[in-house]
């Protein structure tokens, strides 16, 4: 069975017939709470993985001052979990949880269940819930089995992760000279699969080249491939570069630009640098001898230093 607890709101319950893992908060004498004005019902500290939490059920009311008496039914009920003294967990610390509220059907002996949501506790928002939990019409019906003789019973239960959060430092460069390396590349007809160029440095950070002389993945047989790829040693580096194959006839070159932040272990280029109809044309001048010349140019803008 499933009950909409609001009309206005889409907060939905499920049955279980399980009783929640942390805790249930029973309400005694309710109408007498109700009737003298308690504004808040907080249950008693709990622990769920190595945390303390509390629930807390207060009313809210969703009509001005001078329609509260005639509209009492509509009187809604807020529910919400709360962390115990957040400020005790250092200010690079959150708590993600998942939690579910229940509550107790006294007719048929199983639970209404929320489905479980994913908040993030910390110090500056240790509180999460569902403002518009219940109206009071729906959960003073006796049919619904919310309070039976005077007594009604919430439950909660949470599961989380502590994660220390991930902050990463931003460097920006303020002196960026741009690296230039030229390689001539003999014997192209000879090439396999790729070439690969040794490693270089810039702004002491690994480089190497790859070309894919019969092009790369969807480009094969289509065009040369060519890409610099990022070794290391920082998670992420921001470089503008350029490619370049030299036309050794005239000064038509190939050249191509691009930025891109690069992880260690990644490439990042250009699959239809140059098609293989031109490339391979002898007319062209970017094969001469049998030999090309490529030629990069990078410079390294932000370096991102992830902190542990």
């Amino acid at each position: 069975m499933a009950l909409n607890l609001v009309d206005d709101e889409d907060v939905t319950m499920e049955t279980r017939e399980v009783s929640p893992s942390h805790v249930l908060f029973r309400i005694e004498s309710f109408s007498m709470h109700d009737k003298y004005g308690t504004e808040k019902y907080e249950s008693g500290e709990f622990m769920a993985d190595h945390y303390k939490w509390y629930r807390s059920l207060l009313p809210l009311e969703t009509n001005s001052i001078s329609q509260r008496q005639q509209n009492w039914e509509r009187r809604l009920y807020s529910v919400y979990l709360a962390m115990t003294n957040p400020s005790s967990l250092a200010s690079s610390w959150e708590v993600n949880a998942v939690f579910s509220i229940f509550l107790f059907n006294q007719i048929s002996c199983n639970y209404l269940v929320t489905k479980g949501i994913t908040r993030r506790f910390l110090s500056m928002k240790s509180e999460w819930g569902f403002s518009k939990f219940i109206s009071k019409k729906i959960f003073t019906d006796p049919s619904n089995g919310c309070i039976v003789d005077d007594n009604c019973v919430f439950g909660a239960e949470v599961f989380s992760v502590k994660n220390k959060l991930v902050v990463d430092r931003l460097s920006m460069l303020k002196v960026i000279t741009p690296y230039t390396r030229v390689w001539k590349i003999s014997k192209f007809s000879t090439l396999k699969d790729h070439w690969t160029s040794e490693n270089f440095i810039v702004a002491d950070h690994n480089w190497y080249m790859l070309l894919y002389p019969k092009g790369h993945k969807e480009e094969v047989g289509r065009s040369v491939s060519i890409y610099l790829s990022y070794v290391g040693p920082n998670p992420k580096v921001m470089a503008n570069f350029s490619i370049c194959l030299r036309n050794q006839i005239n000064s038509q070159h190939c050249k191509k630009r691009a930025s891109h932040w690069f992880s260690p272990s990644t490439y990042w280029g250009f699959p239809k640098f140059l098609s293989l109809v031109d490339m391979d044309d002898t007319g062209e001048g970017f094969i001469v001898n049998d030999c090309c010349i490529l030629e990069i140019e990078i410079s390294v803008q932000a370096i991102a230093h992830g902190c542990k």
